[in-house]
């Protein structure tokens, strides 16, 4: 199939244009900069030039394609809420290319505080509404599904939750968990995901949710403490506030319980996370390199 990735050139997407690529299917990312073309065309994938806010490009591409794989978004924590809006915008422009087509789009979301596929979002105050969004276009001919990913993708080149709470650590000299540090972060690495996004292209149905968990919960204090080993600095106790204070959004996410589980994907579609876990990809070293 000829299957449109947006998001391209980023951690998860990347992944995911050279799963597509090694399982025969040509591919078609979306990069905004000549850099992301270049990393775009390595991987083995043709280039549509535009970004997010380019409606007209996602649709063109969008349209020329045989299904789309949505890995894109602006994490400008700073103004989340306008990165949302553009995010909502580009998953309905493409949901109007595929209309009436049942071509499968499948969009990304965060797991959040789901505890199983079956759990509807449950966190009503965050602006993002990808799910949501996603989901709708069921309803106007489009094989629309949503893969749910946790709190931590990792693996080399991870610059998400992980690596923030590194650099915090280093900047104040200890690692930083919530109250007892016992609400757990649910994880998967980064091929393993990439891994489902072709599964779900491949065999999902319309208004599924799909969850890409692998570790289903590593408790904070743990993750802390692996942090804090390797910077040879303490692992501290931080109250709700101190960590938001100290953390800004990644710390309101790091209080927060996100178990989650992966067995009803499993049954689905097949899908067996294989790679290493969290912990033991700290302790292979990548994540602490100058």
């Amino acid at each position: 199939m000829r299957i449109f990735v947006t998001g391209a050139s980023g951690f998860v997407g990347s992944a995911v244009v050279r799963e597509l690529v090694a399982a025969g299917h040509q591919v078609v990312g979306l990069a905004r900069s000549e850099s992301s073309a270049h990393a775009v065309e390595a991987a083995g994938a043709k280039v549509q030039q535009g970004d997010l806010g380019d409606l007209a490009a996602l649709k063109q591409a969008a349209a020329a394609s045989d299904g789309v794989i949505h890995t894109a978004f602006g994490h400008d924590f700073s103004n989340f809420a306008a990165s949302c809006e553009v995010d909502r915008l580009a998953i309905e422009a493409l949901g109007a290319a595929l209309a009436g087509s049942q071509r499968p789009l499948i969009v990304t979301a965060g797991s959040g505080t789901c505890r199983s596929e079956a759990d509807e979002p449950n966190m009503p105050n965050m602006p993002r509404k990808s799910e949501q969004t996603g989901l709708s276009l069921t309803e106007k001919g489009v094989r629309a599904m949503v893969v749910r990913l946790p709190p931590s993708v990792h693996g080399a080149g991870d610059h998400g939750f992980v690596p923030a709470l590194i650099r915090v650590a280093r900047e104040q000299g200890f690692s930083s968990y919530v109250a007892d540090g016992q609400n757990r972060w649910a994880a998967v690495h980064r091929l393993d995901a990439a891994k489902l996004y072709r599964l779900a292209l491949e065999k999902g149905a319309a208004g599924a949710r799909y969850h890409g968990i692998g570790d289903e919960g590593v408790p904070t204090k743990q993750l802390a403490e692996a942090i804090a080993e390797r910077l040879g600095v303490p692992a501290v106790s931080r109250s709700p506030a101190e960590a938001a204070a100290l953390l800004g959004f990644v710390g309101h996410v790091f209080a927060l319980d996100c178990a989650s589980s992966s067995k009803r994907t499993q049954e689905l579609l097949g899908w067996r996370p294989t790679e290493v876990g969290l912990l033991a990809d700290l302790d292979q070293g990548h994540y602490f390199k100058a």
